[in-house]
Parts: C-alpha cells; structure tokens; sequence
C-alpha cells in the first residue's frame, strides 16, 4: 500500500513537471522578435499590441544577459510604450551598469530617447515612427526584480489628413539561382497593384546549402527623400522579422549589402504618394573559401559560379570576373572607351564645331573683294598690235569707247585750230607745214603772200577706228614732225585734259613762228 501511495505521488510530480514544462515551452514559442530568443522572458504579440518581460520575471533576472526587443507598427501608427509600476533594476550613476535603453526606430543607432535603472518606472513613451528598439543590459552583480511593459498602437499623428489606410495589396516573390536581379518595377509587372495603391512587397532570395547571398544596387531613388514613413528599402538577413532587419535605405544613397545567411529578404514601403520611388539591385550567391573546382575566386572571400564569369555583368565586390574578358571577345572601339577618354572626345567635338561655326560667320561678315570681269567683246589682238609696232608708237591711255570718242573729238578740234594758226604763220621749214616738195626756203626772197600760197592744209587723218564701237579704245599717237626742227622742249608722250593741249600747243607754234621769223 505504501509503494502504490508512492508510485502516485511520483506519477502526480511527473505530471505537473510536464505541465510547467509545457508552460515554459509556451512562453518561449512567445519570444518571436527577442535576441537571443527563448532567454529573454516573455513576449506576446497581438495585432494591437503585446507584452515583454526581464528574464523571470517576476523573480531576479539572471546576470551576465543582454537582450533585444524590437517593435514594429502598422503603416501610419506609431508606438506607445508602458512600464508595469513592478520594476526594479540595478540603481547606477548614469546608469552605467544594469539598464534599459530605448531608441527611437529598428536600429541601435537610433536616436536614443533614455537609458533608465533604479526603483521608478520610466514615463510613457510614444515612437516617432513605425519602430522601437529596447535593449536591457544585466551586469555580473546585484540582480534584481527586472520589468515589465505592454505596448500598443495608435495612429501617426503625421498621417492625420490622410485617413485610415487602405488595405494593402498581398506583395510578395521568391528569387533564386546563382544570380538575378530584382526591381521594384515588377510590381506593376506582375499585377502586384496599381500605381495609386501603396505597397508593402518583399523579395525572398533563397541561396543554396552553405551559401551566403551579396546584393549590389543597380538603380536606387525615393520619390520623397529621407522620409522614411512614406518610403524605404529594407534588407534582412535570415528572416523578414524586425530583429533580423540588416539595414534600411530611404535616403539619396544605398550601398552594397552582404548578407551571412542563405535567406536574404528585401523589402519596399512606399505610400500612395512614394510610388515613382525605385531600386534595382543584382543579387549573387557565393561561397566562402577554399573555392571548390566549378567556382572562380573573387579575391573578396567569395566563390562563385563559373557561368558568371565574363557574362557582361559584374558579380563580384571588384570587377576580377570581367577583367581580361577582352581577349575572350571580340575587341570593339568602345571597350576601349572610359569616362575620362568619352569626356576629352566630347569636349575636342565640342571646341571643333565651335570654331567651325565662327569660321563661317566671320567669311559671311567680312566684305567681299569685287572682281573685273573681262567683258565677252574685249579682243586681245589690239594688245598684241600695239607691242608689236616700232618704238615710236606710244601707249598714252585705256578708256572707254564713248570716252575715247568725246576726247578725240575734242583732240581733232585742237589740232584743226593747230593747222589754222601754222597756215595763217610764215613756213620756213617745208616739214613745218607739211609739204612734201624736197629742199629748203629758209633765206629765199619769197614773199609772205607766196608762202602763204605755197601752204596747203594736209587732210587730218582720221584718229578714230572704225570699229571702236562696243570694245576698249587704244590711243596711239605717233610723232608727226621731228623734235630737232621744232625745238619742241615737251614730247606728246600721253594726251593731257583739253584745256592743256590747247595750251602746250600754242606755245609751241608761238615758239616755232619766232624762230622762223
């Protein structure tokens, strides 16, 4: 009877350890956003809310314990935190030792909103945005009674205007082999939504067995810069919970992201107002070294497949699997080019076409030489006959044909009135008159009146040619007396205006008629 008593009982203990254990188990399965998980008290979510705790609580926290406790809210709510008025912690200057630290976002570099120990729970707290990181630190001594806090959530008072939000859209795709690119615009794409819906999508990349996943951005732009409530790329690394969040961009710039795990998510928020932001990014698995034999080695600690090798696209962190690639290929004129080298081409092309186009409006505003052209009737013959006289025959001008008219006109009245004065004159000299007979009558007893009789007016010959009309006139003048005769001191070398041949032409008869006399 007492060994059956006994056997109950131990059969009554084993039960109700069961029945704690299964409790235990239960609080753990709880701790789902806690780092590490299962050793950081209790954690429960609601869709509304939840609750966490110090390791045993109630009772005194363990020592030597760190733990992490991230909060996520719905699109436009934030975060209010409450602390059970049951608290205690370690009490230190500054808090240096045993503490709680609350930052306000996803990160531990957050800013930081207070670091709180001692007997006094902290004041409510509200998040700015979507997020809260809580982290509460146990040192090697003094333990104590821990903490307690309920959060919940409530409305961003930064989306007041904009009303409860919709719905959104389920969004979500699964990536995979040694590489392949992933982009915002396959939203609309796949029929994910529409481009006035705001999207909540996620990129699971999932690598094979031991293998790590290397994302490098090809294109990355927020519509609304820095405002990480409307817009964002977030990438974690191993799971899509908060506490797995690696890094998240909603800025001008993203880097290159390296992810330790086999699973790597990326995640875009985008509100109604945010949906022309964008990203591309190309995704590589890769392996850590030693490299095995259908790998190629990046230098980088990475080990990728042979089929990324010099496939136009770099894979690795440096460019080692597309260098020396030209040689595989066939050479072009643009592998050759570079930025600096497009630059300096740009900018030669640029200086030439400038000075091209001045060089042209320079000729158009500089005048012009005008050019004599050669009439169609000008007949060089005259030319040659001229140079081919004897040298008594002169070059005196080049006119026109109705200027050379007017002026031998003008020369024929002239010597009209010349051969009027020599015949009203007394000839001593038979050439002075124009007499043909041979001999002389200088110092004969002939009378005035028979010398008069004797002289006899020449024909003048006609100085215009026949065929002056419409063509350039030469004017030849030959010697018709002898200067040794006349003493004639000035030779008809050019035909002067009319008023001086007149002139020089009397004097010489003056001169000639007193000389005879």
């Amino acid at each position: 009877m007492v060994h059956g008593r006994s056997f109950l009982h131990a059969v009554a203990s084993l039960l109700i350890l069961g029945l704690s254990g299964a409790t235990k188990k239960e609080a753990v399965k709880n701790n789902s956003g806690v780092q590490p998980a299962g050793q950081c008290g209790t954690w429960v979510k609601n869709p509304e809310g939840g609750l966490f705790t110090s390791p045993n609580y109630p009772n005194k926290y363990p020592p030597e314990r760190e733990c992490i406790y991230i909060i996520e809210a719905p699109p436009r709510q934030c975060i209010d935190l409450f602390f059970d008025e049951k608290y205690s912690i370690e009490p230190s200057w500054e808090c240096k030792f045993d503490h709680i630290e609350v930052r306000d976002g996803p990160f531990g570099f957050s800013p930081i909103i207070g670091r709180y120990c001692g007997q006094q729970s902290p004041q409510y707290i509200r998040s700015s945005g979507r997020y809260l990181w809580i982290k509460f630190v146990a040192d090697g001594e003094l333990e104590a009674m821990g903490f307690s806090a309920n959060y919940n959530f409530t409305a961003d008072p930064d989306f007041k205007d904009m009303g409860i939000p919709k719905p959104l859209p389920f969004c979500e795709f699964e990536m995979g082999g040694s590489e392949g690119v992933i982009e915002s615009q396959q939203i609309s794409k796949d029929g994910k939504a529409s481009q006035t819906e705001a999207v909540d999508c996620k990129w699971f990349i999932r690598a094979p067995p031991r293998s790590k996943i290397y994302l490098r951005f090809l294109d990355y732009e927020m519509q609304n810069s820095n405002e990480c409530k409307r817009n964002f790329v977030a990438v974690y690394d191993g799971s899509s919970s908060v506490e797995d969040l690696k890094v998240k961009f909603c800025s001008t710039v993203a880097s290159d992201v390296m992810l330790l795990t086999a699973l790597g998510v990326v995640r875009m928020w985008a509100d109604e107002g945010s949906r022309r932001s964008r990203f591309k990014i190309l995704f590589t698995t890769f392996q850590e070294p030693p490299c095995e034999a259908d790998t190629f080695f990046c230098h980088s600690n990475m080990c990728i497949n042979n089929s990324l090798v010099c496939n136009g696209v770099q894979n690795c962190v440096y460019p080692w699997d597309e260098n020396h690639c030209k040689e595989k290929r066939k050479a072009n004129l643009l592998d050759n080019l570079n930025n600096t080298n497009g630059t300096i081409i740009g900018v030669t092309c640029c200086v030439v076409l400038i000075l091209l186009v001045v060089s042209v409006v320079v000729q158009i505003k500089q005048p012009r030489k005008k050019y004599i052209l050669r009439r169609d009737d000008f007949d060089p013959t005259v030319f040659q006959e001229v140079f081919q006289e004897p040298p008594h025959y002169e070059l005196c001008t080049l006119r026109s044909a109705a200027a050379a008219s007017a002026d031998l006109a003008e020369l024929a009245e002239d010597l009209e009135s010349f051969h009027r004065l020599r015949r009203s004159s007394r000839c001593v000299h038979d050439h002075h008159c124009g007499s043909n007979q041979p001999g002389s009558t200088k110092g004969s007893n002939l009378s005035p009146t028979a010398i008069m009789t004797e002289i006899q007016p020449q024909p003048s010959r006609p100085l215009l040619p026949q065929n002056t009309a419409n063509r350039r006139s030469i004017l030849v003048m030959k010697h018709s007396y002898s200067q040794d005769a006349c003493e004639l001191d000035d030779e008809l070398d050019e035909v002067p205006t009319t008023s001086h041949r007149l002139s020089r032409h009397e004097k010489a008869v003056q001169r000639s008629v007193s000389i005879d006399f």
